[in-house]
């Protein structure tokens, strides 16, 4: 087997494992086959990556700086946007960059970056959605203890620990899946480094990285959101309970939100990951990726922000002050 094929100035390159490493290139295919739009996709992502940006930041800036927003709730809201911040930071930069440069190739250690944060920033997000989804447990079924048991190390130490947990995952896959040999055609049909479109273009048996690839879904995904199925199933139980129409009004708009959030996150991350590879569409791939890349993100602090009053009187504050 070859062990890949680049090209570059016209000329074919081979990389050979007997001599000195030749550095690989791919080439990010993304929005291509609809040229005439390239620049209309540009204005609409750099739009959208402003907005996230501004939107989560001004969620980070009144949680920080509004007495009433410095609680638990609160606090994880805030690790969230900034998580959010960085999770388009690694995909959109470059995909803007591929769309008005028109210059589509990435270096194999640029995309195994991409990959490797990709990976770790989004196992951070399942795990940061469980312990929101927790948090609400505790406030509204132990509301007693609340304080107690919530209190801000035990509030560190989850946030400490959900950033921590996705690094040896990432890390771990993104060395498995790159030390395959690739061969054949260098174009990922995809506007970034994925694991399913990478894993197409690698030569030999891959089943080893596939079922690596299940497992860690597993892990990621279902059991966190098994966990937070049961957390909300215990939520919904104690609402219940409630006598006046009003308690159970107030519980139910501190949780809608984050349930939202969870629907769309898992139900395209799961899509993507969990689905057999023989039955991926590449262009059905490529648009699920960019649901819950781009879309979901942009998404997110509308809905917290429309659905809860504490945060739009403090963003109501804010703009009094700046005003005056």
């Amino acid at each position: 087997h070859r062990e890949f094929t680049v090209f570059s100035d016209g000329e074919q390159i081979k990389t050979e494992l007997s001599n000195t490493i030749t550095e690989i290139e791919f080439v990010l295919v993304g929005f291509s086959d609809i040229p005439n739009l390239q620049w209309i996709l540009f204005g609409v992502f750099l739009f959208i990556y402003l907005t996230i940006l501004m939107c989560n930041s001004i969620i980070i800036l009144i949680t920080r700086i509004d007495p009433a927003l410095h609680t638990p709730m609160y606090f994880f809201l805030s690790n969230f946007s900034f998580l959010e911040i960085c999770y388009v930071t690694v995909t959109i930069p470059r995909m803007l960059m591929d769309l008005c440069m028109q210059k589509r190739n990435i270096s194999l250690l640029a995309c195994a970056t991409q990959m490797c944060f990709v990976l770790m920033l989004g196992g951070t997000e399942c795990l940061l959605l469980t312990v929101m989804a927790y948090d609400r447990y505790v406030a509204i079924c132990n509301p007693l203890r609340y304080s107690l048991v919530m209190n801000h190390r035990v509030c560190t130490q989850l946030v400490a620990g959900s950033w921590i947990s996705g690094i040896p995952v990432g890390i771990r896959h993104t060395y498995q899946i790159f030390s395959l040999p690739f061969c054949g055609s260098n174009r990922i049909n995809h506007f970034f480094c994925d694991v399913p479109p990478i894993l197409k273009l690698a030569c030999g048996d891959t089943f080893v990285n596939e079922i690596s690839v299940y497992v860690a879904a597993v892990i990621f995904l279902l059991v966190p959101f098994l966990f937070i199925v049961v957390s909300y199933g215990k939520i919904i139980c104690n609402m219940m309970k409630l006598s006046s129409a009003r308690g159970r009004a107030k519980a139910f708009s501190t949780c809608s939100s984050h349930l939202i959030v969870v629907v769309l996150f898992y139900g395209a991350a799961t899509i993507t990951y969990l689905q057999p590879k023989p039955h991926q569409a590449e262009g059905t791939g490529k648009l699920i990726s960019l649901f819950y890349t781009i879309l979901i993100p942009t998404l997110n602090p509308i809905i917290y922000t429309l659905r809860n009053k504490d945060i739009m009187m403090a963003l109501r504050k804010l703009l009094a002050k700046l005003l005056t």
